[in-house]
């Protein structure tokens, strides 16, 4: 049983629900190297012809917890505190994660709950589609805090964001509220809370019916475009 996580599959569709709302769904090496799994197993399931990823409580995921440099005044000294505090191990596995999300056969749904940040908002700009509630909001706080912004975070939000938007983003630290992201072409849909669910399941649902070869093909091109190099 996963111990971060909720996962459902029914039918051709399969969830995995962030189930760490305590602790804002935050990503650490334990959570990482779990949702690695679980992509795994939906990697190697043949049935599954979508996966939809949500969280619970108020938050998608709030990333990289940060908390132990604040009130650290000294820039490098609160860039050498995150690096120790994530570990070698982090930025490879997170990279790793995004890759094999960004990589498998199935359609994708990032369905945004609640805030994103920092490499939450990244995963989930790993999905093919990102459906996101009303008050959703989005924001990288790492450059504020003395930290750099980098690896696959920083790579996914190039990518996706392009190079302008992604230095507003990453360095400027704004925060962006879902209806502005969707007039960027950064998200998809933008759904009121209670109706987040159905959107996502009906999404997944009409996916699954086209042709998962077709599919998996035309994901590969543009994947093979946008994430050419390896992400971790």
């Amino acid at each position: 049983m996963p111990k971060y996580f909720l996962f459902e599959k029914s039918g051709v569709v399969t969830t995995i629900t962030f189930n760490r709302p305590e602790k804002r769904n935050c990503l650490d090496n334990e959570v990482i190297l779990e949702l690695e799994r679980l992509i795994y197993e939906v990697r190697d399931d043949r049935e599954t012809r979508a996966l939809i990823v949500t969280g619970t409580g108020a938050a998608f995921s709030a990333g990289a917890d940060l908390s132990a440099i604040r009130g650290i005044e000294d820039p490098r000294q609160r860039d050498q505190v995150a690096r120790e505090r994530a570990g070698r191990r982090l930025p490879r596995l997170i990279g790793r994660v995004f890759e094999a999300i960004a990589h498998l056969e199935c359609v994708t749904i990032a369905a945004v709950n609640g805030y994103a940040v920092g490499g939450g908002w990244s995963l989930a700009l790993a999905f093919d589609f990102c459906l996101a509630v009303e008050n959703a909001e989005f924001w990288v706080p790492e450059v504020d805090m003395g930290v750099a912004y980098r690896g696959a975070p920083a790579q996914l939000m190039a990518a996706s964001m392009g190079p302008w938007r992604a230095r507003e983003a990453i360095l400027e630290c704004r925060h962006y509220k879902a209806e502005e992201l969707l007039a960027m072409g950064v998200i998809n849909r933008v759904v009121k809370p209670a109706a987040l669910p159905t959107a996502a399941r009906e999404l997944a649902e009409s996916l699954a019916k086209k042709s998962a070869t077709a599919i998996a093909q035309s994901k590969r091109d543009i994947n093979d475009f946008f994430f050419g190099s390896r992400l971790y």
